[in-house]
């Protein structure tokens, strides 16, 4: 048996989608809630769901802070805009975790209205199973990591985590901005400069990649507007580390 963790912060238009399958494989869930100011906590418990409301620290922090809080120390770790298919249920209801192994979830995003299945964002396997006494997030700002311990075996197994990510445009550009501004925090704080080359060339070497080599054409429209914002967070990105360096001196 595993405890499933989520965090939220103003969740309340995708809470219930997230948790209605996850009753289905799990007697633990725990929602590590940053005082989300709308309906979320509530929405929560009506699932059976254990709220536990702490401030914002960090995706790493707070994911490792609810696993604490868990009532089995193996681990599914689910984002609020994400929904685990009937396959994955089927898949989770009859899994038995063995030791020293960690488990991926084979994730597919869909971007508004559209399942991206290439632009870099697809295939996407992410370890979300894993026992909580021999592994933790990590990660100060953003794009929190699982540190695994080394020889470990990985384990994918059957099912799509469908990821609701962007729903509007709009929604991927407020998105990109904030990206954007703990990257910079967080290359900052490792004395990484703002070089010429990172703010006037790295967006451009970004666009080609996504568009090109990971064949985001392919996606069409969407596959675009991806390219796009994705060489817009880049070009953001060194612009702010470049004015964190200028007012640091």
């Amino acid at each position: 048996m595993f405890s499933v963790v989520v965090i939220t912060k103003n969740e309340a238009a995708n809470i219930d989608a997230c948790l209605k399958p996850l009753v289905q494989v799990s007697d633990d869930i725990i929602i590590i809630d940053a005082f989300s100011q709308d309906a979320t906590p509530e929405l929560a418990r009506q699932w059976g769901a254990r709220v536990i409301q702490t401030e914002w620290k960090g995706y790493a922090q707070n994911k490792n802070f609810g696993n604490l809080h868990a009532r089995h120390d193996w681990i599914l770790s689910i984002d609020a805009d994400e929904v685990i298919s009937e396959e994955l249920v089927q898949t989770l209801q009859t899994l038995s975790p063995e030791p020293h192994t960690v488990y991926e979830l084979d994730r597919l995003t869909n971007y508004c209205g559209k399942w991206i299945r290439h632009s870099g964002w697809y295939p996407d396997w992410k370890v979300r199973l894993f026992d909580r006494r021999e592994v933790q997030w990590q990660g100060a700002f953003v794009h929190e990591t699982l540190a695994v311990p080394t020889g470990f075996q990985s384990v994918r197994v059957k099912g799509k985590l469908l990821h609701y990510s962007y729903k509007t445009r709009e929604d991927h550009w407020q998105r990109v901005d904030r990206y954007a501004t703990l990257s910079a925090k967080e290359l900052h704080a490792r004395g990484k400069k703002a070089t010429f080359v990172k703010r006037w060339l790295s967006p451009v070497f970004r666009f080609l990649r996504t568009f090109i080599i990971n064949r985001a054409f392919l996606d069409g429209k969407a596959g675009w507007a991806i390219s796009v914002s994705g060489a817009r967070l880049v070009r953001r990105k060194y612009s702010l580390l470049k004015e964190m360096e200028q007012s640091s001196r």
